[in-house]
């Protein structure tokens, strides 16, 4: 069998570009070549990294290419949550409004650039330790890590106008698409106060039901003293108290 040409210092003279699962092959490939050799250092090597290629990708979704509900997991329930900042940690739960809908007029093709395109504005001016992940179907989680509460109700507020003032009918006429968030948001002021993720996704969730009641393309979260809306409910001066 011919001899394949491996860098000396153990990496692969790989093309720049190369799709995840096609470097994801090759890495197997150079390993299964290098250990009929006998070159079993640098087969071992390759196996790694295609197994560290293998464990990334199952934590993508395959759609969107934002992180998946395993991810959000892990980080979630992993030591991350325990070590976060004083200021606390954010969570928006954001569900696409009548989706069903833009999938019965359009075709699910269309939906699913909607939602790859919903998924890059939602990443789009988050904080560097923050993501998105798909939770499931039409909806969304925004994590933002060491975050008051003021400056995460920005920026949830933030991902809903660029989702709704994106150029939708660039990709079919008639097209709009709007969010809908629930968020909240858990200090660490105090020392004893535990992460709870689920009962924070659920309050996440319970604030995204108010932002639908409230008519959709709304934010919804607490503050100290009622749950509120943005924008503003149009039967109510100020805000929609939950």
């Amino acid at each position: 069998m011919a001899e394949v040409s491996v860098a000396a210092d153990d990496e692969a003279a790989l093309p720049p570009g190369v799709p995840g699962t096609d470097l994801l092959s090759l890495h197997e490939s150079i390993a299964g070549v290098l250990a009929t050799q006998g070159d079993w250092r640098r087969a071992y090597h390759h196996l790694k990294s295609a197994f560290d290629l293998a464990r990334a990708g199952s934590l993508r979704d395959t759609l969107t290419s934002s992180y998946n509900r395993r991810y959000l997991d892990q980080w979630l329930h992993g030591p991350a949550v325990e070590h976060r900042g004083p200021p606390g940690i954010a969570i928006a739960l954001v569900d696409l409004d009548l989706f069903k809908k833009v999938n019965d007029t359009f075709g699910h093709l269309v939906g699913d650039r909607v939602l790859r395109e919903v998924a890059d504005l939602l990443q789009q001016g988050l904080p560097p330790e923050a993501f998105c992940a798909r939770y499931g179907g039409e909806e969304f989680a925004l994590v933002i890590p060491d975050v008051d509460a003021a400056r995460a109700v920005r920026i949830a507020d933030t991902a809903r106008i660029r989702v709704a003032r994106h150029p939708w009918r660039r990709i079919r006429q008639g097209l709009s698409v709007t969010i809908s968030v629930g968020l909240a948001h858990e200090s660490r002021a105090e020392p004893d106060h535990a992460a709870e993720p689920e009962r924070q996704l659920r309050r996440a969730d319970a604030l995204l039901y108010m932002a639908k009641r409230a008519g959709r393309n709304k934010v919804a979260y607490r503050d100290k003293e009622s749950s509120r809306t943005i924008p503003r409910s149009m039967n109510s001066a100020d805000a929609t108290d939950a």
